[in-house]
């Protein structure tokens, strides 16, 4: 972005006002656009140091908090937006009045950069792609449909009911996680506390042993002696590796597909990563075939929605089949995702020319597996969690009592 300063005249008074834009033209529909007197002339210019730092402290903060929108404030606007779209409120108005009614920051920044792209000429799936992060694939897809067909105010309420759906099923999760989740940082803390605290109480017993200790003692005492002398040291150089980890993940595609590879491979984890992902694609889908949109563009939308690039590869190959005149049947078949019912419920679907209500039966069936994943999972953990406890609990018994039981021989003679 280029540094330009428009001089206007208000009121018989000449002003200046700083602005960036990506060129001349730009900035001259943006001095118009911020300011009501006559605009005399735009020229680009040297941006001042103090607006260097503060643009600077600005993008800073921004990419590290990313504006994350929250959920319910999200659906709440989506809703507001169909609502008001449907009463004939062009986007522009509605954009700013949810902008200035609603107390979510993020939300009120995204919706007020939306209404001057849309007041720019731009439209509003052009105006969304800056701002995908906050707004989430399934919006944007959703936005795209209504534009498509004419029926915005429709494709608002549809995501609209597919973000509560989706925001539903995070809210289970989270409660099925919690027990376990609470369980485990209890467990961690207890145990943090002994090595800490209890352990060193009979270090200088065992070192007067002055004999080979038992594994488990030697582990104790390591972890001891990491956490008394190292911790803050393995506490940053932890925190370091998930930043550093987490970066690379961002900037790097082929070190997030191997990542995202290696989650569908993990116990639990896998399922739950392919029937949130297949659940959210068929449900799209149907919604777009019901709208009219042809296969190959459903299919489009649908897998740009995705967020696992593994799942996302296999199911792309789905739309080169169909472009290449295969059918929807068969390129679903090839990718190796979906079980032989659901196949031969789509091939039905596209041999009777009922492919819209076959394609939401499937979404339905999907969205049963999920919801069935998601309440099994405390169940499912529990074994993991108590053999994770079971071994916590045997090291530290077997990492004090053996050298004390050595000890107590040794006084008997024996």
């Amino acid at each position: 972005m280029k540094y330009f300063v428009a001089t206007v005249l208000t009121k018989g008074k000449k002003e200046q006002f700083p602005l960036y834009a990506k060129d001349r033209k730009e900035a001259n529909d943006y001095a118009k656009l911020k300011n009501t007197g006559i605009i005399i002339k735009v020229v680009e210019s040297t941006e001042p140091m103090d607006a260097r730092l503060k643009r600077f402290k600005s993008n800073f903060l921004q990419n590290i908090k990313k504006r994350k929108i929250k959920p319910d404030a999200l659906i709440a606007s989506i809703r507001q937006l169909a609502v008001m779209t449907n009463a004939g409120i062009s986007i522009h108005d509605s954009l700013n009045e949810i902008a200035k009614s609603t107390e979510d920051h993020s939300l009120k920044y995204v919706f007020s950069k939306l209404a001057d792209d849309i007041n720019s000429g731009h439209s509003l799936s052009a105006s969304m792609e800056n701002f995908r992060f906050e707004l989430g694939n399934l919006t944007i897809a959703m936005v795209q449909l209504g534009e498509k067909t004419g029926n915005l105010d429709d494709a608002l309420y549809s995501l609209a009911n597919m973000l509560e759906e989706i925001r539903s099923n995070v809210i289970k999760f989270k409660k099925a996680m919690a027990y376990p989740r609470n369980v485990m940082i209890a467990m961690a803390i207890a145990f943090t506390v002994l090595i800490s605290y209890v352990v060193p109480q009979f270090k200088g017993i065992f070192e007067e042993l002055n004999a080979e200790l038992p594994l488990p003692t030697q582990i104790l005492l390591t972890l001891e002696n990491l956490f008394n002398n190292y911790g803050p040291y393995v506490l940053a150089a932890l925190f370091i590796s998930f930043m550093i980890f987490k970066y690379l993940i961002s900037h790097y595609r082929h070190i997030r597909f191997g990542w995202h590879e290696t989650l569908l491979k993990i116990y639990l984890i896998n399922n739950l990563i392919k029937f949130a992902t297949l659940s959210r694609f068929t449900l799209v889908f149907s919604e777009l075939i019901k709208a009219g949109i042809p296969i190959a563009e459903a299919l489009d939308t649908s897998i740009s929605m995705i967020d696992s690039l593994p799942l996302k590869s296999k199911l792309s190959s789905v739309r080169v089949t169909v472009e290449k005149g295969g059918t929807l049947n068969k390129g679903l078949k090839e990718t190796g995702l979906f079980e032989n019912m659901i196949i031969q419920m789509i091939r039905a679907g596209e041999d009777s020319g009922t492919l819209d209500t076959m394609s939401g039966k499937v979404a339905e069936y999907f969205k049963m597996r999920f919801d069935a994943i998601i309440d099994g999972l405390s169940e499912a953990i529990e074994p993991i969690m108590l053999l994770i406890i079971a071994s916590m609990v045997i090291l530290l018994a077997l990492g004090i009592f053996l050298p004390m039981w050595d000890m107590g021989n040794a006084v008997q003679g024996r």
